[in-house]
């Protein structure tokens, strides 16, 4: 299980890098015109090089993301959160592996464009996809599912803003049936390893 772990642990921080990069090559192309997967929200930029076609890219990606969502995976359409917890509680940890695709290509599209999203809905709903799809190849039971999807989904949000602890306490809170160290481990190990890949592609700092 600990191995286990840790192999979430990475998938989930690649995850939150291959999402952030997904956002900022869609800003990058909508706004700035250019092919890029580098952004930094502090940094000052020139207006679009599309003038009002912004508009249109703006209206194309939303339309997208509702093309997306309607036709192949419905559960990706909400927050993020809600839709785990629905899965754990009432769906027995099963989520399809089609659903942390969407949700990032869906996501992206929205926050790229400028929608008011934000990414912790989404990469907590992915990263949670991963444990659910690692679990259901080990053939796991009901409650190792749940701690491995409790420990994507933490994973995601600790590579995602450098918040391990954060990561950490959402799982325990929200995702788990019980707190135990059989619990406990595997979502710690599984945000650490997380982290460690965040700070290696996006810094030591808070994102």
């Amino acid at each position: 299980m600990a191995l286990t772990s840790i192999v979430i642990g990475v998938v989930a921080g690649l995850g939150a890098v291959v999402f952030r990069a997904l956002i900022a090559l869609i800003h990058n192309l909508v706004f700035l015109g250019r092919f890029s997967t580098y952004y930094d929200a502090n940094q000052h930029t020139a207006l679009s090089p599309l003038g009002f076609g912004v508009v249109a890219a703006v209206v194309l990606a939303a339309l997208l993301v509702v093309f997306l969502t309607q036709n192949y995976a419905p559960e990706a359409r909400g927050h993020g959160v809600p839709e785990v917890m629905d899965a754990v509680y009432y769906q027995r940890g099963r989520i399809r592996p089609i659903v942390a695709v969407i949700k990032a290509l869906a996501s992206a599209l929205s926050i790229g464009s400028g929608g008011s999203v934000g990414r912790e809905g989404p990469i907590i709903q992915i990263g949670a996809a991963f444990g659910s799809i690692t679990s259901a190849y080990l053939r796991l039971p009901l409650p190792q599912r749940i701690t491995l999807i409790a420990a994507g989904a933490g994973g995601g949000i600790a590579a995602t803003f450098n918040t391990p602890v954060g990561g950490v306490l959402f799982a325990l809170e929200i995702l788990l049936h019980e707190v135990s160290v059989r619990t406990l481990v595997p979502v710690a190990l599984a945000t650490a390893t997380a982290t460690y890949l965040g700070q290696l592609f996006f810094g030591p700092h808070p994102s």
